[in-house]
């Protein structure tokens, strides 16, 4: 089967938050080409975030997670395709090609981007295929632990990421006994600093959540197929459910395929560009130049956030449109842990010194970080407006000094204000 659209236009591989928003700012930037936004999931384009929150606490439904309606698609003259996975693709030089499904179509294009984004990295060890083990990745995967959810009593997570927490306080929230396990010293190593994990931690053990950390898993146990433990070599925790979070995997088997610079993502430049010049690539599945205003030179990150996912598809479209534009915004991101609301701008990688600015109150806590005496990031949780400020002045590129913020009694919005006067006077 072959599509004969009139005209080939843009293709985007992958229905993700990324794919969706660059369909939109296409359309919004007055791009009059074809549109094809193709996903291999047999939904609608949907929001994620909420998948391990909200959704599987039953406080919105399915519907609530759509992106957009049928109508909006068919007034912007966007072609929506569900359930078709693009297993080839063959590109010219001048980077127009054909996408080939699983299912036998084709899809002929000027320009295709990818959109594909990460994977849920899988556990390699005995008993990892009994049933009962699950992943929260993809809605399916939501719908399958929101269906077994009701039936179980006690709950492993695997991996105390973003993922796992925001899962064990949901499930938790549900009246599940939930014992969550880290293989590293403390929680969101990657993202947040010490004070922040230990905050964390301890705040969700004072809930109920049994959580151990540097421990390792050595296998999942179960009777008659179905999972009952994991074996933690000190004992067997009992699970009625193990729910896996150990990571994400980013998806570069099209990219590789096109013979794409590859490094723990598709290689792009800042104006999401991969290697041949033409391909687009997106989200969680690009590797960029670190944006982050004072970044070293030659750091390369890859992100695996909504806003990220947002702010670069808008980049996206504007080379697509043949209109360069940088992608220099501030990373930040967020993170819903049952009555915790942890928000983080900037990036706290290689910092110096930390300052503490958390208020007496046990269900706050903020801490900005810094780098040679310059301001780079900050982890607030219940504390929005040191967020926004931080974030502010990470985008205005103006510092808030050390010295001026330890007291968390005085608001961080005076402070700001001055140094955006001193940078303009």
């Amino acid at each position: 089967m072959t599509d004969d659209r009139p005209g080939n236009g843009l293709l985007i591989v992958g229905s993700s938050q990324a794919g969706v928003q660059l369909a939109v700012s296409l359309r919004a930037l007055g791009f009059t080409d074809p549109v094809t936004l193709l996903g291999d999931e047999n939904h609608r384009p949907y929001q994620r975030p909420a998948l391990s929150k909200e959704f599987l606490q039953d406080k919105i439904t399915k519907e609530s997670l759509i992106f957009r309606s049928e109508d909006y698609w068919r007034e912007h003259d966007i072609d929506v395709v569900k359930g078709e996975f693009i297993e080839k693709v063959r590109t010219d030089p001048d980077g127009s090609g054909t996408a080939h499904t699983a299912g036998g179509r084709t899809f002929a294009f000027d320009r295709l981007a990818l959109t594909v984004g990460a994977r849920a990295r899988r556990l390699d060890l005995p008993g990892a295929g009994l049933d009962g083990v699950l992943y929260l990745r993809n809605a399916d995967d939501a719908l399958e632990l929101k269906a077994r959810a009701p039936h179980a009593q006690r709950v492993v997570v695997i991996g105390g990421g973003f993922i796992g927490i925001e899962a064990a306080a949901s499930l938790h929230t549900l009246g599940k006994k939930v014992t969550l396990v880290e293989y590293a010293d403390r929680l969101v190593a990657r993202a947040v600093g010490e004070q922040t994990s230990a905050f964390l931690a301890d705040h969700h053990r004072s809930r109920g959540i049994d959580i151990r950390l540097g421990t390792g898993v050595e296998a999942i146990v179960g009777a008659d197929g179905r999972v009952t433990g994991v074996d933690i070599g000190t004992e067997v925790l009992p699970a009625d459910i193990v729910l896996v979070g150990i990571g994400v995997v980013p998806n570069t088997d099209l990219a590789e395929q096109l013979g794409l610079d590859v490094d723990n993502g598709i290689v792009v430049d800042r104006y999401a560009t991969a290697s041949d010049g033409h391909t687009l690539a997106v989200g969680d599945c690009a590797n960029l130049p670190n944006p982050v205003p004072g970044a070293p030179e030659g750091a390369r990150v890859r992100f695996e956030s909504v806003n990220h996912a947002i702010e670069q598809a808008k980049v996206a479209a504007y080379a697509a449109m043949g209109r360069q534009s940088e992608y220099a915004g501030v990373p930040w991101f967020w993170s819903n842990q049952g009555d915790l609301k942890l928000q983080i701008a900037g990036l706290s990688t290689d910092h110096d010194q930390v300052v503490d600015r958390s208020p007496a109150d046990p269900t706050k806590h903020s801490v900005l970080y810094y780098r040679q005496g310059r301001l780079i990031a900050a982890d607030c949780v219940n504390v929005p407006l040191d967020f926004m400020m931080v974030k502010q002045a990470l985008g205005a590129q103006v510092d808030l000094p050390a010295d001026q913020v330890a007291d968390p009694t005085v608001p961080l919005k005076p402070i700001l204000t001055a140094a955006l006067e001193g940078e303009h006077a």
